[in-house]
């Protein structure tokens, strides 16, 4: 082969390419090599502990904010994002009788933010439906 053939199989072929000369000639050998690396042990180390129901963190937080007055908010945080807060926030409005919203919180993430004292209707929720086990849920305030 050519120089020129050469530069433009080299240039087809971007993938991992090693030449190696053979003789003193201009015949060149042509070897494909894929570079494999090994599996890093420690890529799941941050998904928590085997025990827990798949696609949960290690702990949901539900928080209650004072607004103004008597009126209050419940945020809940820490559910994995293998589900989908929307429709989680869809039915804990049908189901409590408030409103709420998925909003993104610069600290915590996506949060959940429910109207009202909503955190003993949350948790129960929440084990009812498999989602977390009592020993995950975290309730902070008052």
């Amino acid at each position: 082969p050519t120089n020129r053939s050469l530069t433009k199989l080299l240039s087809e072929r971007k993938a991992n390419l090693i030449v190696c000369p053979v003789s003193r000639t201009s015949k060149l050998l042509f070897f494909l090599t894929t570079v494999s690396t090994p599996p890093d042990p420690f890529a799941d180390a941050t998904k928590g502990d085997d025990r827990l129901p798949a696609g949960t963190e290690d702990y949901i937080h539900i928080r209650i904010q004072q607004r103004n007055g008597r009126k209050t908010l419940t945020t809940v945080q820490g559910i994995s994002a293998d589900y989908d807060k929307k429709k989680l926030v869809k039915a804990f409005k049908k189901k409590f009788a408030c409103n709420g919203t998925v909003i993104e919180h610069p600290e915590y993430g996506e949060v959940i933010q429910l109207q009202g004292d909503q955190r003993k209707n949350i948790c129960q929720f929440l084990i009812e439906i498999d989602l977390a086990k009592e020993e995950q849920l975290k309730v902070h305030g008052f």
